[in-house]
């Protein structure tokens, strides 16, 4: 499986972006799909995760209620909403994708990753 993150960029605090994320190639195998990002000398961290059926999700505490997480089947694509932003959501945004049927939250767990896109909030 190939992923491919894209819509990442500058954005003032309180602002808005949604990242995609593609898929291509044995797709079926990318049955949960998340979100983790990455600032310099710290973990890849937990954001979101959606399951295949897009009725289970799960958020990091800190961005519950302001980033929504989705997924289009067909178009084989996920997407992370991002609204309210501010300048501690600034990070490297990775997409991931996991075989298994139950929604992890450690990069560990994770067999698929995309290229990563950078998100700056400005304050």
């Amino acid at each position: 499986v190939q992923l491919q993150a894209s819509g990442g960029g500058l954005v003032q605090a309180g602002g808005s972006l949604r990242l995609s994320c593609a898929a291509s190639g044995r797709t079926g195998v990318s049955r949960v799909m998340g979100w983790f990002r990455q600032t310099p000398g710290k973990e890849r961290e937990f954001v979101a995760a959606i399951n295949w059926s897009g009725r289970s999700t799960d958020y990091a505490g800190s961005v519950k209620g302001r980033f929504t997480i989705s997924r289009d089947n067909a178009k084989n694509t996920e997407y992370l909403e991002m609204n309210s932003l501010k300048p501690e959501d600034t990070a490297v945004y990775y997409c991931a994708a996991s075989s298994g049927w139950v929604i992890p939250l450690s990069y560990r767990e994770y067999d698929y990753w995309g290229q990563g896109t950078q998100v700056t909030v400005s304050s």
